[in-house]
């Protein structure tokens, strides 16, 4: 760039004095004055202010004493949620919010066997967690899926038994005392007495029965089911008092003969076999005898049948001189009984109150 003379004379004519003027008269355009709130250097609540600024900055330990405000007081018994983040062989590693993450073993995965954790849990699923243990010297806690669903199989077999309910189940094992099962995963066992089936126990294996509960106890771990009182309900619902069927003795005791009426069980007492005296049951009656009983009750809380041949006598004593002839007048005799309960049960109806 070239100057000429005439640029450095328009140059000369702006003298530093003429500058400060300038500038002058442009700073007085600003507001430039010091408020009078602030305070001074001198002021002692100026040194209150930088005091409190000091307070702001954090330790190490004050911030570790913070974080531990927000940390969660995990114990044992509770139920929180967690995220799987890691898999392993031996089990899984979940988030929880504590400081590390927990562990939960292969075992604890499921109430049932299972072969492989993935059978259960995936990498990021979100779900509920028991917490079994304290932290272990690394601050690690153990979890298990395994307890939930054990408290949650007792809550729902009590409801079960609370019903009354009739359920199916699969025979997974068998030994001396009866057959093993399993109800809401949870392992129940069937009394060998409460087994009514003519197959033998061994082969009852992978048989789906129905059940009924008898005793339901999660404090001594015991779950007690019956086949034969299920039977003998889902029959009673077909019987009624007073009906005459077709039985066949299956044992006899000092005390009376077992009656198998259609795939269950029923009792003749002694003192139900004849109008007669009679000392032991074997002088009437022999195991796979066909004969017609009546049904005199049935206890369905019990799964009991109470069967009668007495009732069917003609005359008393037919049962030990003629049993062909009870057989033969069966349903006339039943007939008869029916009609002295139904007048029995007219007697004693409560005698209506008329008002005026």
């Amino acid at each position: 760039m070239t100057v000429t003379p005439s640029d450095v004379s328009l140059l000369e004519t702006d003298s530093p004095i003429d500058l400060e003027q300038e500038i002058a008269a442009e700073l007085d355009l600003l507001d430039l004055a010091i408020p009078e709130e602030v305070p001074t250097a001198d002021d002692p609540g100026s040194r209150a202010a930088v005091r409190d600024m000091d307070g702001v900055g954090f330790t190490l330990e004050e911030f570790a004493s913070l974080l531990s405000k927000y940390d969660y007081n995990f114990k044992p018994g509770d139920v929180v949620k967690g995220t799987v983040f890691a898999m392993e062989p031996k089990g899984a590693m979940i988030d929880i919010g504590a400081k590390t993450a927990a562990f939960m073993p292969m075992q604890e995965v499921s109430i049932n066997r299972v072969e492989s954790i993935s059978d259960v849990l995936e990498p990021g699923e979100v779900r509920e967690f028991f917490i079994l243990s304290e932290e272990n010297e690394d601050g690690q806690l153990t979890l298990s899926i395994r307890r939930i669903e054990y408290q949650r199989a007792w809550e729902r077999v009590r409801q079960l038994q609370k019903e009354d309910a009739t359920i199916y189940s699969e025979v997974f094992a068998t030994n001396r005392g009866g057959a093993l099962v399993r109800v809401e995963g949870l392992r129940g066992f069937i009394p060998g007495s409460h087994i009514s089936t003519r197959k033998p126990k061994e082969d009852l294996v992978a048989d789906f029965l129905p059940l009924k509960f008898l005793e339901v106890d999660e404090e001594r771990n015991r779950l007690v089911l019956s086949h034969r009182r299920a039977l003998v309900e889902r029959k009673m619902n077909r019987l009624e008092v007073g009906e005459v069927v077709i039985g066949t003795v299956r044992g006899i005791k000092p005390y009376g003969a077992f009656i198998d009426i259609g795939g269950v069980s029923g009792l003749l007492h002694i003192s139900e076999i004849s109008h007669e005296h009679i000392e032991t049951p074997h002088t009437v009656l022999n195991v796979n005898d066909q004969m017609k009983v009546m049904i005199i009750d049935l206890d369905a809380e019990r799964g009991r049948i109470s069967l009668s041949t007495k009732a069917l006598e003609p005359e008393p004593g037919d049962m030990l001189t003629d049993p062909q002839k009870v057989f033969d007048k069966a349903e006339e005799m039943a007939a008869r009984y029916k009609q002295m309960l139904l007048e029995q049960a007219e007697e004693n109806e409560p005698m209506g109150v008329t008002l005026d």
